[in-house]
């Protein structure tokens, strides 16, 4: 039985949830997502709660049952508060530049690294080593932070790259001279 796909969604204040055959529309004060509801799950939608159903117990109706019940969750929470990430870098000359709709990159590269900011998305620069990215959907922010760190991933000798804010790397001995 599927705990996830089960959970009773509560329309949070100031948000609207609408349902025009497979496509489910939400609306709130940061903006509006739309999902496409695969077949076999049902989608209802009451007073103010939402509730997904399946029709039997195959695996795969199990599986998109709880997948679905969370894409609408994180939609919900999207457009009520919105997802941020925080990115850092660690090392010597290591910088963030956010300008116009771009990210430059310097991560000890000959040259800058420059990334186009995605629709929908906001980038904000905590001086030179720190950058948030904020959205209303959960998967756009984690993508396009995921493809910032993936210009310079954090090595585990010297620990220098780009992490996650808060993220713990784990650090490894490296050679030790011979005597």
């Amino acid at each position: 039985m599927s705990r996830i796909g089960n959970r009773v969604l509560t329309i949070p204040e100031g948000v609207t949830v609408s349902q025009e055959n497979n496509i489910l529309t939400v609306k709130g004060p940061k903006g509006e997502l739309t999902l496409e509801i695969k077949s076999p799950i049902v989608v209802e939608i009451k007073e103010n709660e939402v509730l997904t159903k399946r029709p039997d117990d195959v695996k795969h109706n199990k599986q998109l049952h709880g997948t679905m019940n969370s894409l609408i969750n994180n939609m919900l929470i999207g457009v009520k508060d919105g997802y941020t990430k925080e990115l850092e870098t660690i090392g010597v000359g290591y910088r963030f530049n956010v300008s116009g709709n771009k990210v430059g990159i310097t991560a000890g590269f000959s040259h800058p690294v420059e990334i186009a900011i995605p629709e929908g998305l906001t980038v904000k620069q905590d001086g030179n080593t720190e950058i948030a990215i904020s959205g209303i959907s959960k998967k756009k922010v984690a993508d396009f932070a995921a493809k910032i760190r993936d210009v310079r991933p954090p090595e585990p000798y010297k620990g220098k790259g780009i992490r996650y804010k808060g993220e713990y790397v784990r650090r490894k001995v490296g050679k030790k001279a011979a005597k």
